[in-house]
């Protein structure tokens, strides 16, 4: 029989302090997890069977492929089709699968837990909205998430590869594995293609071009987003806030986009001046799409014009949907944040959003995570002006490029020295994990105290 002092609370508590603090808080399983994918991905890349040749890829060209991979960004400091072989080649579309599914995958599930933090009252106004996920709901969740990639993924993939087949005369093993992965690159908003010029050589291709746009969207607006628009395709006024907000940015900000590249770029020599009208149109809409995060590019993005580059920087940074493969701070934090602006404008004493209101909560972590992301483009633009020679544009290109992991580049990733590359690693890792980490901490960390400070109004602006 035992006959032990039993352990009083506090000190079993005390003892739980010591206990994997790591794992305890689970916006911290996010960057640990990608963490994993990603030296594991790094240790096969340096494996000498997955590159061209006899000799091992060097250890940084493998840990920047690794987590540009996984981070689903597409950033490349070697040609990816001519450097790497089948089997790295391989690595890195698993890696693209693996990011792509587990960051939709983990953001929907750390909402959930969100979610299940919150008072009564404002999980009765969530059900009531959404109607569609619960605490119970995390099996459904994966195989959601699970079939929407599948689906959408297969569908693409035979288009491309049936394209590649009949049109391009490729051998039905290569047109069938090329297929598959700018499929996976497309939806996972990889941006890695197997062509030295991405996608350039089909920017008159339409097969090739619009299925991979929509592939891009569909997996960049965010898997809450698919399931519900799935659901009430037909009834709008049933979507719930996030829902909403998200498609409404979507469309602002892709036909923005659009006007402003076809406006800009219709003369220039170099990009959308040898095309047609059709043509310059569907390029413009490619590319309109592709800083969401998906990160291909149909005309030579280091031969934009600056005032493109300055757009494209804005698309970058604000990014795709919340829950999705795409990165930046996201549409509904930055549409979010354009509300808050304007009911402080008019003079309104709460944010207002189709008929909801908006709380407090929410509208200082959006601000949170928008500032965070300024912080962090600004300290790696410092970091690589002090690593690179290069003009200051298009350092800022690359650094938003990676932060909002959307991969397009104007040509200097490659260039970058050592030290150089570890910043934009750096980059795409807080940029692919951050702001989901973040975010989900920020929802987790609420205290209530019992006492309120006088207040005292600054000065401001």
């Amino acid at each position: 029989m035992y006959t032990g002092t039993p352990r009083s609370p506090v000190r079993r508590r005390a003892q739980s302090t010591f206990v994997r603090p790591s794992l305890r808080h689970p916006a911290r399983l996010v960057p640990l997890a990608f963490l994993g994918v990603a030296a594991v991905g790094t240790g096969l890349l340096s494996l000498p069977i997955s590159r061209e040749g006899s000799d091992a890829a060097e250890p940084i060209t493998a840990l920047f492929t690794a987590v540009s991979a996984v981070c689903v960004t597409g950033l490349v400091t070697v040609d990816t089709g001519t450097y790497w072989s089948g089997f790295g080649e391989v690595v890195i579309a698993a890696l693209m699968q693996v990011g792509g599914f587990g960051i939709m995958t983990m953001a929907s599930l750390l909402g959930l837990i969100v979610s299940g933090r919150m008072r009564l009252s404002d999980k009765l106004v969530t059900a009531t909205e959404t109607k569609m996920l619960g605490l119970g709901d995390v099996r459904k969740v994966v195989v959601r998430v699970a079939l929407v990639a599948i689906c959408v993924e297969t569908v693409v993939a035979v288009i491309l590869g049936l394209q590649f087949r009949f049109s391009y005369d490729y051998a039905p093993a290569k047109a069938a594995w090329y297929g598959i992965f700018h499929a996976v690159a497309a939806f996972n908003s990889g941006g890695f293609a197997l062509y030295s010029d991405s996608l350039e050589s089909f920017v008159t291709d339409p097969v090739v071009i619009l299925p991979v746009t929509i592939a891009s969207l569909v997996g960049g607006i965010g898997f809450p987003v698919v399931v519900e628009l799935i659901r009430r395709t037909f009834k709008p006024s049933k979507w719930s806030i996030h829902t909403k907000i998200t498609v409404l940015g979507t469309g602002v900000l892709l036909a923005a986009g659009f006007v402003f590249y076809l406006a800009i770029e219709w003369n220039n020599a170099k990009t959308l001046g040898p095309l047609d009208i059709q043509h310059k149109i569907q390029a413009a809409f490619f590319s309109a799409a592709m800083p969401r995060s998906a990160g291909f590019n149909a005309v030579p993005t280091g031969d934009l014009r600056p005032e493109t580059w300055a757009v494209t920087d804005i698309l970058m940074f604000i990014g795709g949907g919340s829950a999705g493969t795409a990165g930046g701070i996201k549409v509904a934090t930055f549409f979010l944040l354009a509300f808050v602006i304007w009911a402080e404008v008019r003079g309104e004493p709460d944010v207002s959003v189709f008929g909801r209101r908006i709380p407090h909560s929410t509208q200082r972590q959006a601000l949170t995570v928008a500032l965070m992301g300024v912080a962090a483009v600004a300290c790696g633009t410092i970091a690589l002006l002090f690593a690179s020679d290069a003009p200051f544009d298009q350092l800022l290109f690359e650094v938003t490029s990676a932060f909002g992991t959307a991969g397009l580049s104007t040509g200097l990733t490659g260039d970058l020295n050592n030290a150089g590359q570890i910043v934009i690693i750096v980059l795409m890792f807080a940029g692919r994990v951050g702001t989901v980490a973040v975010a989900t901490a920020l929802a987790l960390r609420v205290r209530h105290r019992r006492f309120r400070f006088p207040e005292e109004r600054p000065i401001v602006g």
